[in-house]
């Protein structure tokens, strides 16, 4: 087993996210296209015989106790399962911070996947997403990755088949977007125009690039791009450098948009960098599970 593993935490993009409604207990119910794309933090884990999580990472903005997430998944494990080792985590973040890209859940994720391991645990992908469905709505499907539908408000998720091959252009602008604010605002019960997402899945399931592509919609854009025009503005660059569609990811606020040419994808790099648009730009594809085996959680 070794008392080390070294785990790849992967952002993800939602190609469409629907808010059907919000429920009673305050949570909104959602459909949503998720895709994991190849932009990663990294994750080291070493276990120790001292019963204490000692965590550090790259952003000296970052809580490296209770209040991050990857910490409260070896609490949660530790706990659960009366684990009195320790562990050493080292988190190295590449995935852009509060950007609507789940690079917490991705992270939080892989601390489970690798904790457990470590920990001689042998919890199953299952057994782990219903561990991380406790930490947050989009672990469990960082825990799944690939491409999948995400119901209910988040946590039941249908594996789809990989989307085409493209290209991915991500662009996250200086500044940062509340969830719970965007989601206080939004009218779910006034929404009069609803993603097609059926129709999306059907698209995947044919291996239609362009299908997915015209039914990409974020009915939480109506409540950001208000508040945040600078979303709009990349867009607007996206599309004049001929994307197939650009969209808001999440809550935002990053913006990424599908290109069937690598070409074009850094020509729209150079233009949103050029315009100041945004500090962290990428042009990167999406993550096929079936082919990263090296990547693969089992």
């Amino acid at each position: 087993m070794g008392d080390m593993v070294r785990l790849r935490a992967y952002a993800k993009i939602n190609l469409g996210l629907d808010v059907v409604r919000k429920r009673e207990d305050g949570y909104h119910e959602v459909r949503m296209i998720m895709q994991t794309i190849k932009l990663f933090d990294k994750l080291s884990l070493r276990i120790i015989d001292e019963d204490v999580i000692r965590m550090k990472t790259n952003l000296g903005f970052l809580p490296v106790n209770e209040n991050n997430l990857v910490y409260k998944a070896i609490k949660l494990l530790k706990d659960t399962y009366h684990v009195d080792k320790g562990m050493e985590i080292d988190l190295y973040k590449c995935i852009p911070v509060a950007a609507g890209l789940a690079g917490g859940s991705s992270d939080c994720a892989a601390a489970l996947v690798g904790a457990s391991k470590l920990f001689g645990l042998g919890l199953d992908k299952e057994e782990l997403m219903k561990e991380g469905v406790k930490l947050g709505a989009d672990v469990p499907y960082c825990i799944l990755r690939g491409t999948a539908l995400s119901e209910g408000i988040g946590e039941v998720l249908t594996p789809l088949p990989p989307i085409p091959e493209c290209y991915v252009l991500i662009a996250k602008p200086p500044i940062s977007v509340s969830t719970k604010f965007v989601y206080e605002h939004l009218d779910a019960q006034g929404l009069t125009v609803h993603p097609d997402i059926d129709g999306m899945v059907k698209a995947i399931r044919e291996g239609s690039l362009s299908g997915i592509a015209k039914r990409m919609e974020n009915v939480l854009e109506t409540v950001t791009i208000p508040e945040y025009p600078v979303i709009d503005e990349i867009k607007k660059c996206m599309f004049e450098c001929g994307t197939l569609n650009a969209m808001m990811s999440g809550s935002g606020p990053t913006v990424f948009g599908l290109f069937d040419s690598e070409e074009e994808a850094w020509k729209a790099k150079d233009l949103i960098r050029e315009r100041k648009l945004a500090n962290q730009v990428y042009v990167i594809q999406p993550f096929n599970q079936a082919e990263e085996q090296e990547d693969a959680w089992n």
